[in-house]
């Protein structure tokens, strides 16, 4: 059984991943800081799966616990990175903040891996590497255009740290994957996206607007050049996500991937606009959402979706959940977590 260290696992993406993970019989170790997500997660895991995996509240800026960390868990064979700061806006307002966490971080686990002779990462990257891109579909050989945010910015320069890194060692091997906009829930509605404090992301706003937390959903902007006037995105469902993140670990732990760094895009192919989301909820769930059309938000792409073949060929790996399952999953979570009263 391989055993895999999963950082920011008790996060949104994270547990989701966990889960399969542990569904397909790997052994997992968490290592969070629980600075963004909450241990309530490993509940919901243990509930689906039978297993409570390990886990160790550390701050992986700290090389001396991050090397503890690894002293107590031999025998390591990959890493899954999650573990970053995610938040467009607020990494504007304190890129320090930023920088120092989502690289030092990774370099503080790069260094380890090469001292402790783990082999395998898979990290955590996404489609803001692309900015605006110049042709859609985008493929994973589309130009990486000039960061909009701070956040966007540590994934590029993230890639190239791993790049140099694997370039330079013998015994390293990464897959980064570039994610599109993950939502949805776990089907169990045991587990789903648990924004603190405003949400950064439309999905969970439309289910809070929907649930009563919120008063009102904003759609920033009907003036783009989309059919409908709103931007378009990739929505994946997370569970589809998570199960990329197994294929990706087997692709490593077996040697199957032919080059030492590879990228892959995780979409489902297909951009779907703000106002079709939101009507699309809105026929899944039978809720009414209260929304209203507001002015462009400064540093939004108009439109972006991924082009899947590569990913769909190399990894055998393909989104297979509908927009309605997706966001029918998000509600279900999202009345879940109101009526059980929340993670302690």
């Amino acid at each position: 059984m391989s055993k895999i260290l999963v950082t920011g696992g008790t996060g949104y993406i994270g547990s989701h991943t966990v889960v399969e993970l542990i569904n397909e019989g790997f052994e997992v170790v968490i290592a969070d800081n629980l600075s963004n997500s909450k241990s309530g997660s490993l509940d919901g895991i243990e509930k689906i799966t039978g297993v409570r995996p390990a886990f160790e509240q550390i701050d992986l800026c700290d090389k001396s616990k991050t090397e503890a960390l690894l002293k107590k868990y031999p025998d390591i064979e990959a890493i899954i990175h999650f573990a970053a700061y995610k938040a467009v806006g607020e990494s504007v307002s304190q890129p320090l903040k930023y920088y120092h966490n989502n690289l030092g971080s990774l370099i503080n686990l790069l260094e380890l891996m090469q001292q402790y002779s783990i082999p395998n990462m898979v990290f955590s990257s996404s489609c803001t590497v692309y900015g605006q891109p110049e042709k859609l579909p985008v493929t994973e050989d589309a130009p990486v255009q000039p960061a909009t945010s701070p956040y966007g910015n540590t994934k590029q320069i993230s890639e190239g740290i791993i790049r140099d890194t694997v370039a330079a060692s013998a015994n390293i091997n990464c897959i980064a994957l570039r994610y599109f906009n993950p939502v949805g829930a776990h089907p169990s509605a045991l587990i789903g996206e648990l924004p603190v404090g405003v949400p950064n992301n439309l999905v969970p706003f439309i289910t809070q607007t929907a649930i009563g937390i919120r008063e009102q959903l904003s759609v920033f902007g009907n003036d783009y050049n989309t059919p409908d006037g709103s931007c378009i995105r990739d929505y994946i469902h997370v569970v589809d996500l998570a199960k990329a993140h197994v294929v990706a670990v087997r692709r490593l732990v077996e040697n199957r991937n032919r080059a030492k760094f590879e990228m892959f895009n995780l979409g489902t192919g297909r951009g779907v606009s703000v106002l079709e989301l939101v009507h699309a909820f809105e026929k899944a769930t039978g809720v009414k959402l209260n929304y209203k059309i507001v002015g462009r938000r400064s540093g939004d792409t108009e439109q972006v979706w991924a082009d899947t073949a590569y990913a769909n060929k190399e990894l055998g790996w393909k989104a297979q959940s509908t927009l309605e399952e997706t966001l029918k999953s998000a509600w279900d979570w999202e009345v879940y977590y109101k009526e059980s009263g929340g993670w302690k």
